[in-house]
């Protein structure tokens, strides 16, 4: 199933409101304020003061009969000398020379007012605004800053903006309306039965009576499970916009806080929303956050259980309690249904549980066919063998490797992405970049060449292998080569012929080297992993040996996609553990005498095929077949006097 990428424009959901606080910027800004105060306040006394003379000096110049009038404004004396041209009645304070002179306290007003008045010198006295300046600035200014950050915490603690503290209990989910939501079943590819489960809820919601005259409710609640990747949010999507009503998107993380209690009322507003705009769909993605299982260990992990467990309560009773909705149809996406608690799954609250697979070959054509709408494609280009080339792969994977070929491709300078960007794209996905800056010793190259030779010669001489169609020594990511095999068939049941055939391969590599060579290195490393595990999975839960017969001896919790250790909970002896571990171990054994004696026989071809990969570097499934069938290395294998 294909996965479009979310839109730009839809805003992410909100994990929960910060506690409100003065910041670090406001706090700046403030200082920033009282700041710019303080300098205009000593910038204006500094105007206004001018230069300044002693007091002794000053009375020295009245009695010259140097000084013309004063200006007396609380304790500071300014005079204006005479001979400026500026009347002298006091009816300008500007012009000509002045200064100013701090008066002393010891001196008194009488002695001073003498002084001047008998050296003809006009007296003006000024009124003093300094209070009212003073009281603006250290009164009603910081009152005003105050009043600015009650106001701003109290915004906060109301919800204004991003959320506030006593707005926590608020679920702002994402709301779409039939004409936000572009996406539709079209843009679905493959899913046929998914499709057709979810088309029954849609008709629900357009013409409800056609079920109500039978006695027919609308299904409570739709669990969407499956791989990650699946598309099962894109199926939402789709949902939302064929259903025509009002869609309420929230991820399950968004429920839960720190704080007990804050999970159950985002569940209550959530539903008192839908259930006034009634019907519309809820959909919860990744339910498992707040589903799991209750009880258990749970309760060792303190107030993070205990939110998770009433917010899961909540859920419960609003899906199916004493007054449960019955416009309101929640969707719910999971890649972990083992872990969800039993309740929820129950009819009446999901009734209806839709598996959401990795798509088969004809499901991965359709998808890349959508992903290819706006990409050129050049004329080599078969979708059907990209497909078959990609087993196991999800929407979301063959998305990726569209948008990697077109990157090749841009790299390139194309105007067209051609079948060898989509196969450059495919290797670098499963197997990593190019590493150019390793080079490998001659000796290094040939012993890779005859272990991946051996691997190709297995697997085209074992009639129940998948087809081979590469074989490279180009180191990328982690590995030195590769031998690439791709199913002609999708494959749903496996044979014990073909598991092992496919020991048989795995150890193909080292066999070869032991042939060649007569020791062995580390180049197995990822293909005894392989074996070992295909090998005991043989044994302990496809009950393929005849010493434990027909037995799993799995555990059925572990026995699902999400690579849980299948013996965390073992169920069995000592002594079937022992015998695991012996037919494990004779399996084993048995691939790799049987990989070694075939390639043996087979020592000439063995050649050929590693002369050819280091003359290469890579050979297609085709140049396998013509050196084995004419035991020689074609001409355009060979190696040139070029290289």
């Amino acid at each position: 199933m294909s996965k479009q990428q979310e839109s730009p424009d839809n805003k992410q959901q909100q994990q929960g409101p910060q506690m409100p606080f003065m910041g670090g910027g406001m706090l700046r800004w403030m200082l920033v304020l009282f700041g710019v105060i303080f300098a205009m306040q000593f910038f204006w006394s500094w105007m206004e003061q001018g230069s300044s003379v002693p007091y002794s000096d000053f009375k020295e110049r009245v009695a010259a009969g140097k000084i013309a009038r004063v200006e007396i404004e609380q304790g500071t004396l300014t005079a204006f000398a005479k001979g400026d041209g500026k009347p002298s009645d006091g009816t300008s304070r500007k012009g000509g020379d002045s200064f100013t002179v701090v008066l002393p306290t010891s001196v008194s007003d009488e002695s001073l007012m003498t002084l001047l008045e008998d050296n003809n010198v006009t007296v003006l006295a000024i009124k003093d605004n300094s209070e009212l300046w003073n009281t603006i600035v250290w009164f009603i200014l910081p009152l005003a800053v105050m009043l600015g950050l009650f106001f701003y915490m109290s915004q906060r603690l109301r919800g204004g903006g991003s959320g506030g503290l006593l707005s926590m209990g608020k679920m702002n989910a994402q709301s779409y309306t039939k004409e936000k939501v572009k996406t539709t079943f079209d843009d679905v590819a493959g899913s046929k039965e998914q499709k057709e489960a979810l088309f029954e809820v849609i008709h629900f919601l357009r013409r409800p009576q056609d079920f109500h005259r039978l006695g027919g409710r609308a299904p409570k609640g739709v669990l969407l499970v499956g791989p990650p990747g699946t598309g099962k949010t894109l199926l939402a999507r789709a949902v939302a916009g064929e259903a025509g009503v009002p869609f309420y998107h929230v991820a399950g993380s968004a429920f839960l806080e720190m704080l007990v209690g804050v999970g159950a009322s985002r569940v209550r507003d959530l539903f008192a929303t839908a259930k006034k705009n009634a019907p519309c769909i809820v959909f919860v993605d990744e339910i498992d956050s707040i589903g799991r299982r209750r009880g258990g260990m749970q309760g060792f992990y303190g107030g993070g259980a205990s939110e998770m467990e009433q917010t899961l309560n909540q859920l419960l009773s609003e899906m199916d309690g004493f007054e449960p909705n019955e416009d309101v149809i929640v969707m719910a996406a999971t890649n972990q249904p083992d872990v969800l608690d039993p309740a929820l799954l129950r009819p009446g609250r999901f009734d209806r549980r839709i598996m959401v697979d990795l798509p088969n070959l004809v499901e991965r054509e359709q998808i890349l066919g959508v992903h290819v709408r706006k990409v050129p494609l050049g004329e080599d280009v078969d979708l059907r063998e990209i497909a078959r080339a990609t087993p196991g792969n999800s929407g979301a994977d063959l998305q990726n490797l569209v948008n990697e070929a077109a990157i090749l491709a841009s790299k390139m300078r194309k105007d067209q992405v051609e079948r060898e960007d989509f196969l450059s794209a495919l290797d670098t996905i499963m197997l990593g970049h190019v590493r150019s800056s390793l080079i490998l010793k001659e000796d290094e190259k040939r012993r890779t060449a005859y272990h991946e030779a051996g691997h190709a010669l297995v697997a085209k001489l074992s009639a129940d292998s998948d087809p081979v169609t590469k074989v490279s020594i180009v180191p990328r990511g982690r590995a030195l080569g590769v031998t690439m095999q791709t199913p002609l068939d999708e494959r749903h049941n496996y044979t014990s012929e073909y598991l092992l055939s496919r020991l048989r391969v795995l150890f193909g590599g080292r066999a070869a080297e032991d042939i060649v060579f007569g020791t062995i290195s580390t180049g197995a490393e990822n293909d005894l992993m392989h074996a070992t595990t295909l090998a005991r999975n043989m044994v302990a839960r496809y009950g393929m040996s005849e010493k434990l017969g027909h037995l799993s001896l799995m555990d059925p919790a572990g026995d699902s996609y999400m690579g849980n250790n299948p013996f965390n909970q073992r169920n069995f002896s000592e002594d079937t553990l022992r015998l695991v571990d012996g037919e494990t171990r004779r399996l084993i054994e048995d691939a790799y005498v049987s990989a070694k004696q075939l390639l043996s026989e087979q020592r000439e071809t063995l050649d050929l095929i590693a002369e050819a990969l280091v003359n290469k570097e890579m050979l297609e499934g085709s140049d396998l077949d013509t050196i084995i069938q004419d035991r020689r290395i074609p001409e355009h294998l060979q190696m040139t006097n070029d290289k």
